[in-house]
């Protein structure tokens, strides 16, 4: 048993791997962020997975994205806030912040 199992979630806990924090969330959460890994893993087959701020990330050169699960919501953090100003036109159907992208699992 995990410790993200037995907590019973990995939110405000410490997950040292990310398998660790996605076994902690909800079926829906835990499908949508796996699947944005391996989007990751294909569109940037070099970076180096970790745990940024308790949240699961990739770095190559410094911290590229990082994502996480908060509430009922997912969250895309591409570590830039011009990607996000960037690419609002496509964004259009999604809760964004400055930095953050949110949507439903």
């Amino acid at each position: 048993m995990t410790l993200a199992q037995s907590k019973g979630a990995t939110r405000g806990l410490k997950a040292p791997t990310i398998d660790e924090y996605l076994a902690g969330l909800d079926e829906g959460q835990r499908s949508a962020l796996g699947r944005l890994r391996q989007i990751i893993r294909k569109a940037a087959p070099e970076a180096e997975e970790c745990i940024s701020y308790s949240l699961p990330a990739f770095r190559l050169n410094g911290m590229l994205v990082a994502f996480g699960a908060t509430g009922k919501r997912c969250a895309f953090y591409p570590m830039s806030a011009t990607t996000v100003a960037e690419f609002a036109a496509e964004l259009s159907g999604f809760e964004t912040s400055k930095g953050t992208i949110r949507f439903q699992p």
